[in-house]
């Protein structure tokens, strides 16, 4: 240990002839110190001249470590300021041009200031030779030290055994320091640290830790070698060194990035704090992984299932922030309008707080059928773009949740849901687990995208898989198939969102507490351009506000000729058609008005793609408007009826179901049944063809609401009569004449309007569905309510024309 120092004799001498300004040579990877003896090798150019100088003058260098040992020819700022002045004992040109040279240090300096770098560094330099306070403490740290150092020689293999005596024979507590720090495994920038210290009893004590943690690694180092001594085999005897080396490089602080897997699994489980039932699962599958091979296939397979489980946020929620007002003022800004889906939010935060304030939570150890669900399952159920999916996110930044999405449109493998078993290779959590792990807590708003179009096929039905997710009285012990374990979903607020109920499961829609999202009146419309769209558009396209203004009728314009829809997605399309035109004008430095007009709307949009349906006045008997819903909100439908002499044949055509069939054949067989009463000769029925007719034959349609529209269409044609071009009708119809209610009535409300009907006949049995329209439709619209066909004849059915139908009137009320 002590071979490759010794102390200098004339030690005195060489302090005098060290001159005030010396040349630097920078040093690599290594820190030189006073009494030590080294090697080294210099290959630069303008170091050798500096060594050959050295060599024909005091024969003293400066050595100081570099910062940055990449750089060959360091300057002044990347290397320290505190070296060791050396003398060159030998130095010899070799083959190569390189000389190799001796050199001992003699004491420490620190630069003052650079004198300069070319062509190599000089600097002025003043000696500073370590503070020695004698007394007991350095005799005492002095003594640690030597007891360290011999216990280090005895632990480390191929020393001699007289290096310990020599150790215990050193009187010079300096000396001693520096033989210890330049023979221990020291990182270069603590070894500098050390060098730098200027009292010595504190350098003895930093050498003193340093020490005491070599003495550590050494002795865990023999007791890891006397545990794997045994005999094994070559897998086995592999494997234990693989561990010895993780070991010895943890204990340096150098752990490699598989560190240990087991030890690092088990400090996982004990943070992750996981239920009964799952810690145990953990614990089981981490005893098979401490007894396995790393080059196992089973193997990764058990450590990919233990991330799962600790990963996974058992326990970590986010505060419902349940500030009433807070939350109705973040809805009212993210959205317009949708007042039932506010409230309905509103009711669960002040539940929330009483329950929070009043100190009442569900009893955890009631029985398993008296559990009380605290989450809530919203469906948003509407007509695209009205804002379900963006909804979501608002409701979550009202909560203070985190917000997590998952589409289910065209998902057909239950697995999808519930996860594959872990025997089948690349198996993986369903997509329930994996967005509640991206959530990264247990209570997150979770919005359920497209759940009306789940399908079913061979591999399951995912459907039936939702029904225990979405249930608050069963989803606190969701069982994933991957993970085999209860997860309690019951915090999570669930929010589904569909465009139509039909084609949901019957139980899942029973779970799912709906609410109707109906389309927007062009008013809405409008507030919603204003507000919202126009500026998010504006800003999307690298607008500023002042380079672009829409009026409120260029909107309007927009809204009634390019835009036919329940919701506001294709408004927002439109809307920044406009503004990427606008960009394209101030890119290309054309003029352009920055107020957009209708006049300027049909310049950048071309044509109006649509027109209202009921323009022109209808005054063609056998014509009625009815109301119809289809996914993407409500439409107008015209039905059609026209006679020609045959043998009383009904012929119905247009793409419908089964249901809007049965509803044709019952409004012919009512109009025979009331022939009579409507002035209708007998003989009409059996010398004339009927041809019913429902427009945009390449649509499905089905349903019993056109039922009252055809009577009308049919009683037209008969009659003579035309139906009133600006009224609407909904309702089913029986073969008695009566009206039947119908759904949607909203919906059909705001098509109507959109259409420009004036008046609406109705079920009267819907009249408890009124309370929902917008104040601007029921003020500009006539609502007329019947509970018998004989009240929609009068109401819709104008006066015939000579020659157009028989002469006599119908006998009927006019209600």
């Amino acid at each position: 240990m002590a071979l490759n120092l010794f102390k200098s004799q004339d030690n005195d001498g060489d302090l005098k002839r060290i001159p005030r300004e010396i040349g630097i040579l920078p040093l690599r990877n290594m820190v030189a110190y006073p009494y030590m003896v080294l090697p080294l090798a210099v290959a630069l150019p303008n170091f050798m001249k500096m060594i050959e100088e050295a060599v024909d003058g005091s024969h003293l260098v400066g050595l100081i470590t570099c910062k940055e040992p990449a750089v060959d020819n360091p300057m002044p700022w990347q290397i320290y300021e505190v070296g060791t002045v050396a003398r060159i004992h030998r130095a010899v040109k070799i083959p190569n041009n390189h000389f190799h040279v001796i050199v001992q240090g003699i004491e420490r300096f620190r630069v003052k200031f650079w004198r300069r770098t070319e062509p190599y560094l000089v600097a002025q330099i003043e000696l500073s030779p370590e503070r020695v306070e004698e007394g007991i403490e350095l005799d005492a740290l002095k003594r640690r030290l030597q007891i360290l150092a011999q216990e280090v020689v005895t632990l480390m293999p191929n020393i001699p055994e007289d290096a310990g005596n020599y150790l215990e024979s050193i009187e010079d507590p300096r000396y001693l320091a520096y033989l210890v720090a330049a023979n221990s495994r020291i990182k270069t920038p603590t070894s500098q640290k050390i060098l730098e210290i200027d009292d010595l009893n504190d350098k003895l004590r930093a050498l003193i830790s340093v020490l005491s943690r070599e003495k550590e690694v050494l002795s865990l180092d023999h007791k890891i070698q006397a545990e794997t001594h045994e005999e094994m085999g070559k897998a086995q005897r592999d494997y234990y060194l693989r561990q010895q080396m993780k070991a010895i490089q943890k204990e340096l602080g150098e752990d490699s990035d598989g560190g240990d897997d087991y030890a690092d699994y088990e400090r996982k489980l004990n943070k992750a704090a996981l239920p009964k039932e799952a810690h145990e699962e953990a614990q089981r599958e981490l005893r098979r992984l401490k007894g396995m091979h790393p080059s196992s296939a089973e193997h990764s397979v058990i450590k990919t299932y233990l991330n799962w489980l600790t990963d996974l946020p058992w326990h970590a929620r986010s505060d419902d922030r349940l500030d009433i007002a807070h939350a109705r003022v973040i809805l009212d800004e993210d959205h317009y309008d949708l007042e039932d889906v506010k409230d309905r939010l509103i009711e669960y935060l002040a539940v929330k707080k009483l329950l929070r304030e009043r100190g009442e939570t569900p009893d955890p150890n009631a029985p398993q059928g008296d559990v009380q669900g605290t989450g809530t399952l919203l469906c948003l159920v509407g007509p695209p773009g009205v804002g379900k999916t963006s909804l979501g996110q608002s409701i979550a930044r009202a909560l203070g949740r985190r917000f997590t999405r998952m589409s289910l449109g065209g998902i057909r493998d239950e697995a999808e849901i519930r996860g594959h078993r872990r025997t089948y290779i690349g198996a993986m959590p369903g997509r329930i687990i994996q967005a509640i792990k991206r959530a990264g807590t247990c209570n997150p708003v979770f919005m359920l995208d497209e759940i009306d179009k789940v399908g079913s096929d061979w591999r399951g039905d995912p459907s039936s898989a939702l029904l225990e997710v979405l249930d608050p009285a069963q989803n606190h012990a969701f069982r994933d198939h991957y993970l085999d374990v209860d997860f309690d979903l019951s915090e999570v607020m669930f929010i589904t969102t569909a465009n139509q109920l039909e084609t949901i499961l019957p139980p899942l829609r029973d779970r799912m507490e709906t609410i109707a999202l109906d389309g927007y009146t062009e008013h809405e419309k409008l507030h919603i351009a204003v507000n919202h769209l126009v500026p998010r558009q504006t800003r999307a396209n690298g607008l500023q506000p002042e380079e672009i203004f829409f009026g409120r009728p260029a909107l309007a314009c927009i809204i009634a000729d390019y835009t036919r829809e329940a919701g506001v997605r294709s408004l927002e399309r439109q809307i920044g058609a406009v503004c990427r035109k606008t960009a394209v004008c101030i890119s290309t430095g054309q003029p352009g008005p920055a107020e957009i007009t209708p006049d300027r709307i049909r310049q950048l949009l071309k044509k109006p793609l649509f027109e209202s349906e009921i323009s022109e006045t209808i005054d063609l008997p056998g014509i009625a408007t009815g109301l119809s819903v289809t996914a993407y909100g409500g439409e107008i439908l015209f039905i059609e009826a026209t006679r020609m002499p045959g043998k009383g044949e009904l012929t119905i055509t247009g793409h419908l179901g089964e249901v809007m069939m049965e509803s044709a054949r019952i409004a012919h067989s009512y109009v025979r049944s009331q022939a009579v009463n409507l002035g209708i000769e007998a003989k009409r029925f059996r010398d004339t063809d009927i041809h019913l007719h429902v427009p945009a034959g390449a649509i499905p349609k089905d349903g019993p609401s056109a039922g009252l529209a055809m009577v009308l269409a049919m009683a037209s044609i008969y009659t003579g009569r035309p139906v009133r071009s600006d009224v609407g009708l909904t309702g089913e119809v029986t073969l008695r004449g009566r009206i039947l209610p119908v759904g949607g009535i909203k919906i059909k409300m705001l098509a109507a309007h959109r259409a420009g009907l004036s008046t609406v006949i109705l079920p009267r049995r819907n009249e408890r569905d009124l309370d929902e329209l917008p104040q601007e439709v029921s003020k500009q619209m006539t609502i007329r309510l019947a509970d018998r066909v004989e009240d929609a004849l009068a109401l819709s059915l104008q006066p015939g024309e000579a020659g157009t139908a028989d002469t006599r009137q119908p006998n009927f009320a006019t209600g």
